[in-house]
């Protein structure tokens, strides 16, 4: 059984897989962010960390936190590259459907009520 790698066994530093920036083109991604790869863009001319992105997306949405775990990559990294791709038309983002807010005790109430009176 071989050992899983580790980001420390990494043999490109993460400074040459985002061309030395630190920080993304766009500051609108989250850990959260969901990613969609776009069908029609070719993949010729990107690296190998970005192609593995686009990859990874293709069969549905993930998260950016989700990317940078089938990568093996920190989160800071993958905010870099998925902007990239973003600027290139490769991947769109959605940002995540926010939690709802709790229904009104009183209303619920009323319900439960009315339910009770039918039985």
């Amino acid at each position: 059984m071989t050992p899983k790698r580790r980001a420390s066994d990494r043999l490109v530093r993460s400074y040459v897989v985002t061309d030395g920036r630190a920080h993304p083109t766009r500051n609108t991604l989250d850990l959260v962010t969901l990613l969609i790869a776009v069908d029609d863009p070719p993949l010729d001319g990107l690296n190998p960390e970005k192609r593995r992105v686009v990859e990874v997306c293709r069969p549905g949405a993930l998260s950016l936190a989700e990317v940078a775990g089938h990568l093996s990559l920190p989160v800071a990294v993958t905010k870099v590259l998925v902007a990239d791709l973003m600027d290139s038309g490769h991947i769109v983002t959605r940002a995540p459907i926010p939690a709802a807010r709790p229904a009104d005790a009183r209303i619920l109430q009323e319900v439960l009520d009315a339910l009770r009176a039918r039985l």
